[in-house]
Order: C-alpha cells, then sequence, then structure tokens
C-alpha cells in the first residue's frame, strides 16, 4: 500500500474531497466569498463553473448543489470550498431546574460531549472525605454507596454543610426535573466524615479515611480540605508525613487524588503565595478557584509549582443539609444554598473548585477505566483551556502560571482526550521520596536500564532503592530524550528524606556531571553494604521521559 505525500499529493487529495463519488446524487458545498466580491456575480461564475444549482447563503458565502466543485475555487472572488458533510449536535442540557443558575456547567463546557444523558453504565466512585452529607437529600440520596465516620458523629449526617455542597457538586441527581445538575452523572459517593464539631481536621482522621476509600474501591478522592504549607516558616509549615504516605497509598492503588490549593482567607496574608497541603504534594491535582468574569479571585491561593488546574469557584450553587436551610423558611428553594447561611450562599471558595475536577476525572474513568492517575492528571491539564488577561485574569499568562495553573478545566476537551492517543504511564511510580517510598529495583542485575517520566509540576524526582555491597562500585547515567535536563544524586543507606532536607541533613554521595540532555554520575564504591538511593532530579521546568542506565 502506498499513501499520497508532498503539498501536490495533497493538493490531489483536497480535489477528490470536492468531488461526489461517480453515480451519487449531487453534494452540497459551501462557497466563501472574498472581502468585497459581488455575492451575484460571484454566483453566477460558479454556477456556470459547475453547471450545479447556486444561492446567496449569506453576504459572506453562497451555496452550491452540484456532482463537483473541482475548479470553484480558483474562480475570482472566491476565498474557499468547504463540502458540506460534517454535522453539529446538541449538547445535553439537563432538565433541572436550577440548571440556568448553575452557570459554571457552560464554562467548562460540563455537558458538551454528551448528545443525551448516556445510558446507564457502570459507576464511577469518587470519595469525598469531608464533614459528611445529609443522606436524606432527595438529590443525593440515591447518590451515596458507603459512608463512614472517623469522628464521633453520623456520616450520612453534616452539621457543617461543606460536604453536602462538595457532593452536589459531583454528583447530584442529573436530569430529574430538581434542583441542581451534579456533574458525575456516573458516580457513586463514598463519604468518609472526617471534620471535628470544632471544623478542624486530624491527619490521623484523613489518613484513615483515605485508607477505607481506597479499600472500599474509590476511584477518585476529593480533598476540599488543607493545611499551610510556608517553606520560608517550618514552624508554620503544617506537612504531615502521615498525609503523605495516605496520599501515596492511594496513588499506588490507582486511584486520582484532588484537592483544593486553599484559600488565603486561612493564611498568613492574603493572597498567599503557596498552595496548601495535600494539594502540594506529587501526584495530587491541586485546583485554583475562579470567577465569573474569568479572574482568580484574592482568595484562591497561588502557587508556581503546584497549583495544576483552576475552575469555577465563586457564586456555586449547590445542595446543603435541610437542616441548615429550614431556619429560613421563607425561602422556598429549601435544601439549597440560596437557602442557606451566609457563607454558603455565595458559594466561594476552592473547596468548590476542586469537586469539579474530581466530576471531570470520574466521567474521563467513565469513557476509559484503565487510565492511570497520572494519565488522568495529564489529560487534565493537557486539555486545559488557556486563562489569560483576554479570557480576564489580567495576572495570568499562557501555559502554566501561578494563579491558574495550566488553565480552566474543559470538561468536553478532557473526555474527549482519553478517545485519542494516551500517555504512556510510568510504571515505577509513585517513587518520590526515599525509604519505602522509592522503587526497590533488583539486587542481582549488574546492568539496570530502564525508562520512566518526570513532571516539573507534578513528579519534579524519582527515587530508586538500589542495593550495593562493600567494595561494590556503582555508575550511572541519565538520558533526557531530548527533553528534559535531569541530573542524578546518589544517597547514603538509611536515607529516610531527599525532597525536605533541612541545612543540616547529610549531602549526596555523588552528584552528576554533564551538559544538556546526558548526564553522568562518576564510579562510587559502597563504603557500607544496603539499599542507596538513586534520585533523578528536574531542577528546571520540563516535562517528559528519560532513560536511566545502572551499572554494578
Amino acid at each position: 500500500m502506498r499513501v499520497l505525500t508532498s503539498r501536490r499529493a495533497a493538493a490531489a487529495a483536497a480535489a477528490l474531497a470536492l468531488t461526489a463519488p461517480s453515480g451519487a446524487t449531487a453534494a452540497r458545498f459551501a462557497v466563501g466569498l472574498e472581502q468585497g466580491a459581488s455575492a451575484a456575480a460571484v454566483a453566477k461564475r460558479v454556477r456556470e463553473t459547475s453547471g450545479g444549482s447556486v444561492s446567496i447563503l449569506a453576504p459572506f458565502a453562497l451555496t452550491l448543489e452540484a456532482q463537483s466543485a473541482r475548479r470553484v475555487a480558483r474562480l475570482r472572488g472566491v476565498a474557499y470550498v468547504e463540502r458540506l458533510d460534517r454535522v453539529r449536535r446538541l449538547a445535553f442540557v439537563p432538565t433541572d431546574p436550577f440548571a440556568k443558575r448553575q452557570w459554571y456547567l457552560d464554562s467548562i463546557k460540563a455537558f458538551t460531549f454528551w448528545p443525551q444523558l448516556p445510558a446507564i453504565r457502570a459507576p464511577v466512585y469518587v470519595a469525598v472525605i469531608d464533614s459528611g452529607v445529609d443522606g436524606s437529600h432527595p438529590e443525593l440520596q440515591n447518590r451515596v454507596e458507603d459512608a463512614r465516620s472517623f469522628v464521633d458523629d453520623f456520616p450520612r449526617k453534616d452539621a457543617q454543610g461543606h460536604g453536602t455542597f462538595v457532593a452536589g457538586l459531583i454528583a447530584a441527581e442529573a436530569n430529574n426535573a430538581l434542583g441542581i445538575a451534579g456533574i458525575g452523572f456516573p458516580v457513586k459517593l463514598l463519604v468518609a466524615k472526617v471534620v471535628r464539631a470544632d471544623g478542624t481536621i486530624s491527619p490521623e482522621a484523613e489518613a484513615k479515611a483515605i485508607r477505607w476509600a481506597v479499600d472500599r474501591g474509590a476511584q477518585v478522592i476529593n480533598l476540599s480540605l488543607g493545611g499551610t504549607r510556608d517553606p520560608l516558616q517550618p514552624a508554620r509549615d503544617t506537612f504531615s508525613q502521615l498525609e503523605a504516605s495516605a496520599v501515596d497509598y492511594a496513588v499506588k492503588s490507582g486511584v486520582v487524588v484532588v484537592a483544593a490549593v486553599g484559600n488565603g482567607d486561612q493564611a498568613p496574608s492574603l493572597p498567599w503565595t503557596y498552595a496548601n497541603y495535600p494539594a502540594a504534594l506529587p501526584h495530587v491535582i491541586g485546583v485554583s478557584a475562579l470567577a465569573r468574569d474569568g479572574s482568580v479571585p484574592a482568595f484562591s491561593n497561588r502557587d508556581p509549582i503546584y497549583n495544576d488546574l483552576a475552575a469555577p469557584g465563586q457564586d456555586m450553587l449547590s445542595t446543603l443539609p435541610r437542616a441548615l436551610t429550614e431556619t429560613r423558611p421563607l425561602c422556598v428553594e429549601q435544601g439549597y444554598s440560596q437557602c442557606g447561611p451566609k457563607e454558603f450562599k455565595r458559594g466561594e471558595g476552592t473547596s468548590f473548585a476542586a469537586p469539579l475536577v474530581s466530576a471531570a476525572a470520574a466521567l474521563m474513568l467513565s469513557e476509559q477505566p484503565t487510565l492511570a492517575p497520572e494519565q488522568v492528571s495529564l489529560l487534565l491539564r493537557r486539555s486545559a483551556a488557556d486563562v489569560t488577561p483576554l479570557t480576564g485574569c489580567a495576572p495570568c499568562w499562557t501555559e502554566h502560571d501561578s494563579h491558574s495553573g495550566w488553565g480552566r478545566l474543559d470538561v468536553d476537551a478532557a473526555v474527549r482526550a482519553t478517545h485519542a492517543e494516551l500517555p504512556r504511564p510510568d510504571q515505577f511510580e509513585p517513587n518520590d521520596e526515599a525509604g519505602h517510598r522509592a522503587a526497590t529495583l533488583g539486587k542481582r542485575q549488574r546492568v539496570l536500564n530502564l525508562q520512566a517520566t518526570l513532571d516539573y509540576w507534578d513528579d519534579r524526582a524519582d527515587v530508586y532503592r538500589v542495593w550495593l555491597r562493600r567494595g561494590q562500585r556503582l555508575s550511572a547515567s541519565v538520558n533526557g530524550l531530548g527533553l528534559l535536563e535531569a541530573q542524578l544524586l546518589l544517597w547514603r543507606p538509611r536515607t529516610r528524606v531527599v525532597q525536605r532536607r533541612l541545612p543540616a541533613t547529610t549531602r549526596p554521595l555523588r552528584r552528576s556531571a554533564g551538559f544538556g540532555f546526558s548526564q553522568r554520575l562518576r564510579p562510587y564504591r559502597a563504603a557500607t553494604t544496603g539499599w542507596h538511593y538513586l534520585e533523578v532530579q528536574l531542577p528546571v521546568p520540563s516535562s517528559g521521559g528519560y532513560a536511566l542506565t545502572i551499572r554494578r
């Protein structure tokens, strides 16, 4: 078989496209008019050349019905010729009466991919680790698969209302002619209650909830919660190794983890320049907020690395426990945030942006259930709509920025991306730290060759455990495959942390040298027997694959 190439071949292919099959009925074409051209005069020339039926569609185009339009494009006054065999389709419009007030549905193209609500399909399980959910709410009562409390309270009761609001954005029954439309129509909720009566959350309860959700079959975990990150003030920084280990457990189990980057009104200053934990952990999709006008509100935390994606997070409308709305009996829309307390009426916060991304991830998994977490994350970021001054965000710029990450969530583009060529998953992830979090390589092979990936904004380092006997030599090289300028660092046995080092912490045994995409680690002779740690680190903004060779 041969294929046509070159510009001449392309022209030939275009000509074929402008010809109806022999013996077929006449085809329809659009004929574009050049600026200033007379529609009547061009129509006459088109009719004489093609022998077809011509009508004036508008001042900028004609329609032609003919067997062929091959010579029409060359006529004076013709801008283009297009065969009219492409069709458009209506996007699914939910019947829920408040859907028109959910401005964010159109902003993120929530239902554009589907011409109608799809038939019943296998559920996607999304864990909402929050303040519980009002299990009796008519929008949610059939959406909760299981619920468990990790504090002294019932999981299907929600005194704060936050969890019910989040759950409604994700999974409120769509197309039921009632209230609002949740985005994740195939979603079943796993509700984990972790918020204490005073509104605080212990890392222990969060870790237990993550473990329970993973073991219960969660495919996506939504964490609309967080603690302050401040790398310049360790006393103020709330990093938890327990939380990081729980997130690693989820990612290693194939679960997509989504978290809010946090609100600056809970930080030392506004706006705050760092994403909260757990959004600031590797492999967690950190979500910032967008306002209706396309700007990033002052409350939404900034971060040049861990802000992955932006989604609407202001003037949001969702479900609330009836116990919170019935204190306002004159409000007729009971069970919804417009009848709730002041803090919910405006519906603002990164807590309410993250659930939209969680729902989008669930929709992607509904289309392609075998997607790995890093594939979901990468496709969400690649498909995001750029946020710039032209879209309403004055300090934002093209591609990644600290305000909006990679851009605004686009559900339609993200779901479509699951049907295109998929990025290859990294078999070693998560392996972002030394100790038990590193990827263990075999003891016996003298030469190891492997390929993996790095991403400056999501996965800046990979760590491998390499067994060396006392006196054994090790050398290594890394090639960034024309995309990455990665470097190698070798750490001694019993090293536990390489990503969060304090100044007094021991230095690496070896650091690679080289130029550009290739780096080599000069030979090292082991002083002691044990598991050494080889770190592949990405010091500059980029992403892609690398090839690592280890000799011992």
